[in-house]
This record gives structure tokens, sequence and C-alpha cells, in this order.
């Protein structure tokens, strides 16, 4: 979970998450919205599909990334427990 908690802490990598929870989106599109190059883009990327928090798929020559919600509901799922183990002490 360590590395989820990492990746949620770039600001670039938390705007990448926000445009992908609209719709998927290839590398390319995800670039271009972004003023740093291609090269930064594909490092943020490769962070968020180490945490599970985006998955990607080849549609030929491109890469779809999507998001991947079933990491947020287990870190909620583990927040809420935290909340729950403060409440019983």
């Amino acid at each position: 979970m360590n590395d989820v908690f990492k990746a949620l802490a770039d600001p670039t990598r938390r705007r990448i998450l926000e445009m992908l929870k609209r719709q998927d989106l290839t590398a390319g599109q995800i670039a271009d919205a972004f003023s740093i190059g291609k090269p930064s883009i594909s490092h943020h990327l490769s962070l968020l599909k180490a945490a599970d928090l985006v998955l990607s798929e080849r549609a030929g020559q491109n890469i779809i990334y999507s998001i991947n919600t079933s990491v947020f509901q287990e870190v909620v799922a583990w927040i809420y427990g935290l909340k729950g183990q403060e409440e019983k002490e």
C-alpha cells in the first residue's frame, strides 16, 4: 500500500487519475494535457501502474490507460478500518 500513497503524493499523478476517471486515454492524450515531456509522463504512468492505480491495454500501436477502481476501494476500506480501530480504543 506504500506504493499507492507514494503515487498519490504527486500532483501530476493525481491529475492523471482525474483525467482517467472521466475516460480511458492513451499516453499521448495524457501527455497533450501537460507541459512536461512524454518521458516524464511515461515515468508517472509507470509509477501509477506499479501501484496498481491504473491498468493498461495494448490497442494496435497505442496503450490505453484506465483507472483501477478496485485499488481505491481497498484503500478506502483500509482507511475506514483505521477509523473503526480508533473508535474502539
